[in-house]
């Protein structure tokens, strides 16, 4: 198996080169050059297997030579060794046909766990074998910090620089970040939006004073393992619910279109997908893109869901790519463009490919809150509202009778306590596994939103490879 790059001209690695280098030398993003595919026989005779076994039948074609299936194995039991609940991600059912993927089980309490415990050990096995060292760059929106600091701190060869955006991430989002106090590990706070942080990110994996001297790597969905690794959830909910005889339809709580490209790729597997909903707040690109093919950016709106708050999604790139024919010279102009301008227009084979599956829904604060209560007073259950724009989302589908309706539960309602309680009147206490997170100590930088203020800081604070 080896990865091309979404724009055409980066030399193509192997699984293990894109695990260690995240963006492509052109700027692009890394895709299989084929998808493996998967017989419905092949499909079925996974149901009932423990999870870390699942999850290494599901990425062992991904991974190639890279590493043997014994290794894969055992990684993914320590990985999800970790989680709170057994079934790593369990399914709950909330009526007659819509169910939520319980995604936070894990150490940081949000979905980000179940790729990025896997990932930090990838790092510190394929760093073990060139004894190399690797800093980690990363803008977060709120918990995909948290979940990569976890997974990295502590460990040989590798240090984190994490970047969020000063104010727009919950207190306890926050708190998960700067307590951890382990001597490779960095936050920045910095003056602006998520888009702001995450452009810095990419544009440090360009800047030849960076990668001449550090050898680079990302933690953000835009490194494809990490990607992968969120490809077996789907596998996982469709097969308690009658796959692959029956097909399942998924909501998806979407900010940077990671998440739900990972169902797109389930697809493109041999799972039987009936439609992946994208859900956005009122920071609706991807709604807009998806619906009348207007990819414009405007400014962030800050919303009680910061981890939707983003006005540019990276992972949209991986669909754009495929879904429009993988011609990666041309989308590489089409990027320029968008990079440019901030605006640009979806063509008809993009349009065309992404509308096969893809279906979008838009979320005011309202909807969010409402779903909320639904589930809360309807239900019993208590859930964030990231999941809770995804709930909304899944309850307008027009849908098929048969077809179950899984929304996935992104984070668990008590990162996210004030917004809860404002919706349901319950405010949502911390699982017992977080610990006293509000009496430790915190550690940060807070920098200006400007380029050379923070790429200064990394330089003069990293290890040079």
């Amino acid at each position: 198996m080896d990865y091309i790059s979404t724009r055409g001209s980066a030399p193509a690695l192997d699984f293990e080169g894109v695990t260690l280098a995240g963006l492509a030398s052109d700027g692009g993003l890394y895709l299989p050059r084929e998808w493996p595919r998967l017989s419905q026989d092949e499909i079925a005779a996974l149901a009932g297997l423990p999870y870390p076994v699942l999850a290494a039948r599901i990425m062992q074609p991904f991974v190639g030579e890279s590493l043997s299936p014994e290794r894969l194995l055992a990684l993914c039991e320590q990985a999800y060794g970790r989680f709170a609940h057994t079934a790593v991600t369990p399914l709950v059912q909330l009526d007659q046909r819509n169910w939520l993927l319980e995604l936070f089980h894990g150490p940081t309490l949000a979905f980000k766990d179940v790729a990025l415990q896997l990932l930090g050990l990838l790092f510190e096995e394929f760093l073990g074998r060139k004894g190399g060292h690797l800093t980690i760059v990363g803008a977060t929106s709120g918990d995909t910090g948290s979940a990569a600091i976890d997974a990295v701190a502590g460990r040989e060869g590798v240090e984190i620089f994490m970047l969020h955006p000063k104010g727009r991430v919950s207190d306890v989002q926050r708190r998960q970040m700067t307590t951890v106090l382990a001597p490779n590990v960095h936050n920045i706070a910095i003056d602006g939006s998520f888009d702001d942080a995450q452009a810095m990110v990419k544009r440090m994996f360009a800047d030849p004073a960076l990668t001449g001297r550090f050898g680079l790597g990302a933690v953000n969905s835009i490194n494809w393992a990490r990607l992968m690794a969120q490809v077996v959830y789907y596998f996982a909910a469709a097969l308690q619910l009658g796959g692959p005889a029956r097909k399942v339809a998924f909501a998806v709580p979407t900010g940077n279109f990671g998440d739900v490209f990972a169902g797109y790729v389930a697809a493109r597997m041999g799972l039987p997908v009936e439609r992946l909903v994208v859900a956005t707040n009122v920071n609706d690109i991807l709604h807009r893109a998806l619906t009348d093919g207007d990819y414009s950016a405007g400014a962030v709106t800050p919303t009680a869901a910061p981890s939707m708050d983003i006005q540019v999604s990276s992972n949209f790139e991986r669909l754009l790519f495929d879904a429009g024919g993988r011609d990666g010279i041309a989308l590489a102009e089409q990027m320029k463009g968008f990079e440019a301008s901030r605006a640009m227009r979806l063509t008809n084979a993009q349009r065309q490919g992404a509308s096969a599956l893809f279906t979008s829904a838009r979320a005011d604060p309202g909807d969010m809150a409402q779903a909320m209560r639904w589930a809360w007073e309807n239900c019993g259950e208590t859930i964030d509202p990231h999941t809770a724009i995804g709930l909304h989302a899944a309850r307008q589908q027009d849908l098929p009778d048969d077809v179950p309706v899984v929304t996935l539960a992104t984070a668990h309602p008590a990162k996210f306590r004030d917004a809860v309680e404002r919706a349901t009147g319950f405010r949502p206490p911390l699982p017992l596994r977080v610990g006293e997170l509000f009496e430790r100590e915190e550690r940060m930088v807070e920098l200006p939103g400007d380029y050379d203020a923070v790429a200064a800081y990394i330089a003069g604070n990293a290890t040079p490879r």
